[in-house]
């Protein structure tokens, strides 16, 4: 694998952290502060484990990297829907991070859909 920032995968991933983060900034209120941490630390997740799973490619621990950080993708989806439900976020912001997260696990899908047996050599 390139350099994981040559992935759309990561680019996506990328794209809803920076979202979160002006997201957190602008919208933040007291009472809904365990979802704006728990989604900065789901958001980052995605990204961070994209870039590890990058450090090992044709591996099983690619895959756990990639799994964990479709699960993550979930997590973020959930929590970004969550706060566009109770208006914490909404118009332009809203609709951006909504965006990017749902691409983000669709691409995850496809990169963990494209993973094969690792082949032994006879």
């Amino acid at each position: 694998m390139a350099n994981h920032h040559s992935l759309k995968a990561w680019t996506e991933a990328h794209a809803v952290v920076i979202g979160v983060l002006e997201a957190s900034r602008e919208h933040w209120k007291p009472w809904a502060s365990a979802a704006f941490g728990q989604l900065q630390r789901s958001s980052l997740s995605i990204q961070l484990n994209i870039a590890e799973g990058g450090a090992f490619p044709n591996s099983p621990t690619r895959t756990r990297h990639l799994s964990i950080a479709h699960g993550s993708a979930m997590e973020t989806a959930d929590l970004v829907d969550l706060l566009i439900e109770t208006r914490v976020v909404s118009g332009r912001l809203a609709d951006e991070l909504k965006l990017h997260s749902d691409l983000s696990i669709k691409l995850l899908i496809g990169l963990l859909k494209k993973r094969r047996p690792l082949t032994v050599p006879s």
